[in-house]
């Protein structure tokens, strides 16, 4: 890829009342923490709702914490595909092998999605991506952005059973049929196009330029509106496409297309899994979702800019995907999560003689997304591991413990094992490491690995 990206993931947990819930996260977390020491814990509050040993930095270069009663695990800063995809895998097998090991498994289970069928309550799977200070942000880039993003989640919908019917504020959609299953979890869930507050108003792109990077050069883009994803065809693909899009955006050379309403075309597409997904655009016109998608497809083959080996596997299988929705959708079983779960459910309802409003499917929906290999529903599903898709530069690493060594994830790492070794105080951050008394190390290039950046920790003792 041509910049930096990663993954934060909040997980839903399903544990008997009598464990009291709150409990449960925080025993793993402290389990990963204190017993498999995967990372330090902070030392010190980071805000007022991250109060001192609330989470930690892992040795990995990620990041596991409480977030409003979930477990959220952040992936380190990664430069290519593979790495973001198995990051991710991590934080899954991490939450895992501490419930196994606390001998919690037959009674807790951690869910990785985005919907609780019972409260109707929805919460995050979010996504990062490292943008130039001075990319031309002009509106007709964002338009074309939010189309790009409204249209994608034919290719990376986690899939979900039923419908949230949406309070008075947000946007309405009239289903003329009812939805009984959708394409996407959080589409139900998102009010508006671009808003700075997340807590108050869920957007399709966060506006809060907080770069966690020196601010003359660098943006993050914070995005909201993605799926929890369960197969990592999914997940390189989300990641894969959006990062060309953005390049795209950085060559001011994205296509002119712009939504009449974004927030609306999304909903309406996620509710119709089925296909007629039309969207109109602010001129009138009514293009498909897939027509979208082979516009901005042509943009980033028409030589505007570079491709790398991760470039060429995204091209490749977005217009796979694209003309297998258009002609052949079984071909996407085990590719993409929404046409894989349909598929499960399906075959389920077939079988059973049931209807698609029957509680069970809620049920199994859950099950879709179990981190326990026992229960998940794609435990037993063929060519889905990360090692079967054909990614470029998969290597071998226990992605739990070591980091990126291409990015500024290596050099947190390296100065929390100096930390460890030499029994120093702490305050880690994503660009900032305060050790002892006022001593500070920047890692304000989130792209730089160079490891004299250290060299005042590799000579300083407590």
């Amino acid at each position: 890829m041509n910049r930096l990206a990663g993954i934060e993931t909040e997980y839903g947990c399903l544990a008997p009342e009598s464990f009291g819930l709150p409990t449960v996260p925080i025993r793993v977390r402290d389990h990963a923490f204190k017993k498999k020491k995967l990372g330090l814990i902070d030392l010190h509050d980071r805000d007022y709702d991250e109060p001192a040993g609330n989470g930690g930095f892992l040795f990995n270069g990620g990041r596991l914490y409480l977030d409003m009663g979930h477990l959220e695990y952040c992936t380190p800063e990664c430069k290519n595909l593979a790495d973001v995809v198995a990051y991710e895998h991590a934080g899954n097998c991490i939450l895992q092998q501490s419930t196994q090991e606390l001998g919690l498994d037959n009674d807790v289970f951690f869910i990785k999605n985005n919907i609780d069928h019972y409260t109707s309550a929805t919460f995050g799977c979010h996504e990062n991506y490292s943008l130039r200070r001075d990319a031309p942000l002009a509106q007709k880039n964002i338009d074309s952005l939010l189309a790009f993003l409204s249209a994608r989640i034919v290719l990376v919908g986690a899939g979900r059973v039923g419908v949230t019917l949406a309070p008075r504020r947000y946007h309405k959609v009239e289903d003329t049929e009812p939805v009984h299953y959708q394409i996407s979890q959080r589409a139900d869930f998102i009010q508006t196009d671009i808003y700075e507050w997340v807590q108050f108003n869920r957007a399709l792109i966060n506006a809060r330029d907080e770069p966690l990077a020196d601010y003359r050069r660098f943006r993050r883009l914070h995005l909201l509106l993605g799926d929890s994803n369960m197969l990592a065809y999914t997940n390189a693909l989300k990641i894969g496409t959006t990062s060309l899009v953005l390049d795209l955006l950085e060559a001011n050379a994205l296509p002119k297309l712009s939504l009449a309403n974004p927030v609306i075309a999304m909903r309406q597409i996620s509710h119709h899994p089925n296909g007629n997904w039309m969207m109109k655009l602010h001129d009138g016109r009514e293009w498909t979702a897939l027509d979208l998608l082979e516009e901005f497809h042509r943009a980033a083959t028409s030589g505007a800019i570079f491709l790398d080996d991760d470039a060429h596997w995204v091209l490749k299988e977005w217009e796979f995907c694209v003309q297998a929705l258009r002609h052949q959708r079984d071909a996407l079983i085990g590719k993409l999560d929404w046409v894989t779960k349909h598929f499960l459910l399906s075959s389920f309802v077939e079988s059973q003689k049931i209807e698609w409003t029957d509680p069970w499917l809620e049920s199994l929906d859950l099950e879709y997304h179990q981190l326990n290999p026992k229960r998940s529903l794609l435990a037993g599903l063929p060519g889905t591991a990360l090692d079967k898709i054909g990614l470029p530069e998969l290597t071998k690493r226990d992605y739990q413990v070591q980091p990126p060594t291409n990015t500024r994830a290596f050099l947190r790492s390296e100065a929390m094992h100096m930390i460890v070794q030499k029994k120093l105080p702490y305050v880690l951050d994503w660009d900032l490491i305060y050790i002892g008394e006022g001593r500070q190390i920047q890692l304000d290039d989130p792209y730089s690995n160079d490891l004299s950046t250290l060299k005042d920790l590799t000579h300083f003792q407590g």
